[in-house]
């Protein structure tokens, strides 16, 4: 490993040497993969899966609309939109259109990106828009009238940052943005919370709680529940340890007395807590209920709703007006549950009606303050969303139903266990065809294993167009550091433990050649941001195992990911490089150092994005650059925007995806040129890709 580093040039985002570069490396992954015959027809063919017009438009409730943000063909940035539940229920609704983000975009000569809105209740007349500059994660913040469907003039505006606001109410807001030296955080998040109120100067606005310069960031959030209407401060003081606090009349914050690594939150008369390591003789990722004002108190009595065990882990919950719906995970299979507090003595749980067997399962929307509806979402690795929509203890109707997106034909679903170095049994999903009878085949390897984020069961209609109706089989690897058997599954793989992650997923690697499901030639892997990292470590430490990889907006110089954008605020997750105790591990850890010249590499493609303001586009810049100087099989392809995403329209994600499946194809088929069979099982899909 050398301490040299002669591609800092590479960290200036927008410098002219940097884009140059960047500019030369495009043109170079164009001339390999877009000039291929398969390129184009496959492109188009993704591209119309995301456009399709019968896609289920997920809504979010806001009074008596039902809202969605839509993009297609017609709406390549997208409108934001709103219907009444009996036009839902139709084919083809009526929609009332908001924003028009394309215009909006046209008029202002902006690339702009939908980023969500805050609804006032209860009136639902008023919206915080939030709006990114080609994907990035600051956003533009403007007030915006639902009635006449216009910005308001004179309204709450915030310019561009990572800002973090909501409404109080009509005319007074918590934000934390930008104002100046010492208002963001070393990980460039708000530091402080201000009370502003309409028509007074940002800048003005009172000061009602500050964190430290460096913790990750700094909230404020109002609950409007009827009768239960408080203000919350907090601090986050990394990604996996916060304080919160009640802000009292007089605006003293009190502490809600839980462990820092827990999740905490006030909901009616009760304390809902989560905590991540043992704590009241409970153990880490259960499910605590204390009622809020006695816990103010110190009482700490409470109900434990859920109680994990070693293939049991908490998957979320969500609130109804009377209930709560648990979803829980078991060997990475969800389960729903309906739990009703009672006044006295346990709260009593029954299954959720209506719930199909074997189906990855997900509350869209739930009411809380209103009603008892809920909005769930059923489908599987092979089978198009179903979305529901029901009441708790009443009767549940199928109010859309996605159709098929791609030939599912001889294709099935099993679930294996690999065996880690350390002996850990990591489970795994194998989609694709039946490989005991037709024989090793290409093989895409999916992970992440990280920030204790689950990979679920879930419909890909691109990856199912792009690979598996061609012959290829796609692999879901349940790794360390993710969170699908709860916290514990996570932090066995933190900081100086990460290497368990990689050894999990090698693991898995070296099962699928063993079942005969592949052979390490024709084994792809690919994952993005912190399973880019995990790429990275494939690549460095198991090139054998592989015959191409993909690293998408990837993490890789881990000795300086804290001195770039938001990197800092992944120090809990990773070490900090500023650490003499940690420094040795990390640089263990960075595959940006752990290129060799007399290596054997399988090829890589590494993607990123200019606008991305969360992972340095640097990571993946000089990691290509140190490969090309070595004389290693690499192509580097950069998106002038997108963000993180990658893509802020349909039309580069249907790109991108296109040159992802394209790269894989070439590198894992044995047919000279790579992509020249063409599949017989699908109708219509791209000419020239196939096994």
């Amino acid at each position: 490993m050398s301490d040299d580093d002669p591609y800092l040039w590479l960290e200036e985002v927008s410098g002219d040497a940097a884009l140059a570069w960047v500019a030369e490396r495009n043109a170079e992954t164009a001339e390999a993969l877009t000039a291929d015959p398969g390129f184009t027809p496959l492109k188009e063919r993704l591209r119309e899966v995301l456009d399709a017009s019968d896609r289920i438009p997920y809504t979010t409730r806001r009074g008596a609309h039902l809202y969605n943000f839509w993009q297609d063909a017609e709406h390549v940035r997208g409108v934001w939109r709103r219907t009444t539940l009996e036009q839902y229920r139709k084919d083809e609704p009526e929609w009332e259109v908001l924003l028009d983000v394309d215009a909006l975009a046209a008029e202002e000569d902006e690339k702009w990106v939908w980023s969500g809105a805050s609804v006032l209740r209860p009136d639902h007349d008023r919206a915080l828009v939030e709006l990114s500059r080609d994907g990035a994660d600051a956003t533009v913040v403007r007030e915006f009238d639902l009635t006449t469907r216009e910005f308001v003039e004179d309204g709450f505006r915030v310019p561009e940052a990572k800002t973090q606001i909501d409404w109080i109410d009509a005319d007074t807001v918590f934000v934390g943005t930008d104002t100046g030296p010492g208002s963001l955080t070393d990980s460039g998040y708000p530091r402080t919370v201000r009370r502003w109120r309409r028509g007074t100067p940002l800048e003005e606005a009172a000061t009602v709680f500050e964190a430290e310069a460096g913790d990750v960031s700094a909230w404020g959030y109002h609950d409007d529940t009827p009768g239960f209407e408080r203000d919350f401060v907090g601090r986050s003081l990394d990604f996996f340890r916060g304080e919160t606090y009640l802000l009292e009349s007089d605006g003293t914050p009190v502490r809600i007395d839980v462990p820092d690594d827990a999740s905490a939150y006030a909901h009616r008369r009760h304390l809902i807590v989560t905590p991540r390591s043992a704590w009241l003789g409970r153990p880490s990722g259960s499910l605590l209920a204390f009622d809020f004002d006695a816990f103010l108190a110190g009482d700490r009595a409470h109900e434990v709703l859920f109680t994990p065990d070693e293939r049991t882990a908490l998957a979320g919950h969500s609130w109804t007006r009377h209930h709560l719906i648990l979803e829980t995970m078991r060997d990475v299979g969800t389960r729903i549950e309906v739990l009703t507090p009672a006044d006295e003595g346990p709260w009593r749980r029954e299954p959720l009606v209506g719930v199909p067997p074997l189906s990855a399962v997900d509350v869209v929307d739930t009411d809380p303050d209103v009603s008892d509806e809920y909005f769930l979402d059923v489908s599987g690795f092979l089978q198009p969303s179903t979305l529901h929509r029901g009441s708790v203890g009443g009767d549940a109707e199928v109010l859309k139903q996605a159709p098929d997106r791609f030939d599912t034909t001889g294709l099935t679903v099993a679930q294996h266990f690999a065996t880690s170095r350390d002996g850990t049994r990591v489970p795994y999903f194998v989609i694709g065809p039946d490989r005991v009878a037709t024989g090793p085949g290409p093989t895409l390897l999916y992970g992440y294993g990280g920030f204790e984020v689950s990979l679920t069961p879930s419909y890909n209609a691109v990856r199912g167009r792009a690979w598996l109706e061609h012959g290829g089989t796609h692999v879901i690897a349940n790794i360390r550091g993710g969170g699908e058997y709860g916290p514990a599954w996570h932090q066995a793989a933190l900081r100086a433990e990460r290497p368990r992650a990689f050894e999990d997923f090698a693991a898995v690697a070296e099962d699928l050649v063993a079942r005969g499901v592949t052979t390490p030639d024709r084994l792809g892997a690919v994952g993005g941001s912190n399973g880019g990292l995990l790429m990275g470590a494939m690549l460095t430490r198991y090139p054998e195992l592989f015959g191409a990889i993909v690293a998408q907006v990837p993490l890789l110089d881990m000795t300086r990911f804290h001195k770039l954008l938001a990197g800092a605020s992944w120090i809990a997750e990773y070490g900090d490089p500023d650490d003499e105790a940690d420094l040795p591990h990390l640089r263990d850890l960075s595959p940006y150092h752990r290129v060799e010249a007399d290596r054997t590499y399988p090829p890589v493609l590494l993607m990123t994005s200019t606008r991305d303001d969360r992972v340095h586009p640097g990571h993946a810049r000089k990691t290509a650059a140190r490969l090309r100087e070595l004389g290693h099989p690499v192509l580097f392809h950069e998106n002038t925007g997108g963000g993180h995403a990658g893509a802020g329209d349909n039309e580069q994600a249907a790109h991108n995806s296109a040159l992802l499946h394209t790269f894989l194809w070439k590198n894992l088929t044995p047919a000279p040129g790579g992509l020249t069979a063409t599949p017989s099982a699908a109708p219509g899909a791209p000419s020239g890709t196939g096994s």
